[in-house]
Order: C-alpha cells, then structure tokens, then sequence
C-alpha cells in the first residue's frame, strides 16, 4: 500500500531551509507548465478569483505530480470550508485576517485531527490508499496564517504562542491599507512594521513568510525568511514590455 505523500516545503522548513512559493493566476495547466521549473509550492488563490471546488482537485494533483506542495488560501477562517479544501487535495492551507491568539487556534485546529484540533473526520484525495492517513495526516498538512492587519502586529507575540502552525505570513497589501497608506506597501512606516514583524516571528523562533520579488528577495531571506511566495504575472509583464519596446511602431 502507497504511503502518505510527504510535504517537500513543510520539511524542508523544519530543516530550517528556505522554500520558494509560486502565485499568481493559476489553472491546472499553468500548474504543470511551472513544475519542472522546480519551485517548493503552488500557491492556489482562493480568496480572489473563479477557482472553483472542482479545480482544486485538479490544481492539487498537478502540484503533486511535480512534487511541489499545494498551498490554498481561503477566503474565510471557517472551520468547514478549510476541512473541505483540505479533503479537495490542498496539503496546506492558508488562512486570511488571523488578527488574534483565538482566530490562530481556529485556524489551526480547524486544518489538523485529534489531539491538536478538530478536522472533519473525512480523508478525502489525499488519503486514497493511505492505511493510517488519519495518524499521518497532521505531520504533513501545512498551517499559514496572514498577518494583513495592525490589529495582528499588536497581538502578534500572543499569536505566535500558538503551536503547530508553520508559517505566520506579514502580507504588505493589506497591512498598508490598515496603516493609513492604501495602495503603497512600500511606505517606509508599512516597511518598518513589516521588518519588526519578521523580526518578532524569527526572534521567536518560529518561520516568517511575506510576498518578495526579485529586488528584494535576497534581502529578506538575509532577515530570516523562509518562506518566500512570489507572483510570476509580473515576469510576464516585464518580458511582454520588453518584447514590445523592440517592435517597430508606425
């Protein structure tokens, strides 16, 4: 019998190792086009966007053939809904507007089994096979909650006393509209807070996790950032411009 699938990001976290996230507009195809590249995870967007139940299944098993992991944000910190994504296939999860010690708990008890939390009992795609998956499931399931508000960075220490979560993501965006500075995360005050906070998660020793790009990335993987999601829709746009610029214009 098939053992349970391992989770190539969550370990190589635990070993203290760096993981790059792909993001963007992503459909199963685009999934297999980006495996062999060889980045850690998919990042499956489901808080935004038409992503229907029926494509995560197909976006998961994509991920899977290329042994990256699938990581599906919701759109909620609802119990039933990151049971249902995670029963879809997704071997992570990952949770918007956790501002508090109680949503975090939420969070992480509604995406692992007993003894740490109270997942539906129901192993759905990725337990097909798997004699023991319910023992196994939790060392293999990924835990991210967003950091996207004021009100998370001032409950931030209280948060990160919560146990089995794997990575605490400072997301820039929406901090920044909560900071007085919508649409410009590169503000210096929405910078600060962001550089305090990774501080405090890798002070803690717990794993830190923010959108880079290609300016920047190295500079916070020298902060302590381990995981480390990026969005290709913005190579395309640079090449696309590039490719254009050198056609002739009349």
């Amino acid at each position: 019998m098939p053992g349970i699938r391992i989770n190539r990001a969550k370990e190589k976290l635990q070993a203290g190792e760096a993981v790059s996230v792909i993001s963007g507009h992503m459909t199963s195809e685009i999934i297999d086009f980006i495996g062999p590249m060889g980045f850690d995870a998919a990042w499956i967007e489901c808080e935004h966007g038409p992503v229907s139940w029926e494509q995560i299944s197909d976006m998961t098993r994509a991920s899977d053939l290329w042994g990256m992991a699938s990581v599906t944000r919701v759109n909620s910190n609802d119990p039933g809904l990151i049971t249902r994504t995670l029963d879809r296939g997704s071997m992570g999860i990952v949770v918007p507007h956790v501002n508090t010690r109680a949503a975090a708990e939420q969070a992480m008890m509604s995406a692992k089994f007993a003894p740490y939390g109270y997942r539906g009992m129901f192993g759905g795609r990725q337990s097909f096979g798997v004699p023991d998956y319910f023992h196994t499931a939790n060392d293999q399931t990924m835990v991210v909650v967003l950091l996207e508000e004021v009100e998370a960075l001032h409950n931030l220490d209280e948060i990160l006393r919560v146990d089995y979560i794997d990575v605490f993501f400072v997301a820039p965006s929406d901090l920044s509209q909560t900071m007085g500075h919508i649409g410009n995360p590169g503000h210096p005050e929405v910078q600060k807070a962001i550089d305090d906070a990774i501080e405090q998660i890798v002070s803690a020793g717990r794993v830190a996790g923010t959108l880079v790009n290609d300016d920047n990335v190295a500079a916070y993987a020298e902060k302590g950032v381990q995981f480390l999601m990026t969005s290709w829709n913005a190579w395309v746009g640079r090449g696309a411009a590039e490719f254009l610029a050198k056609v002739p214009r009349s």
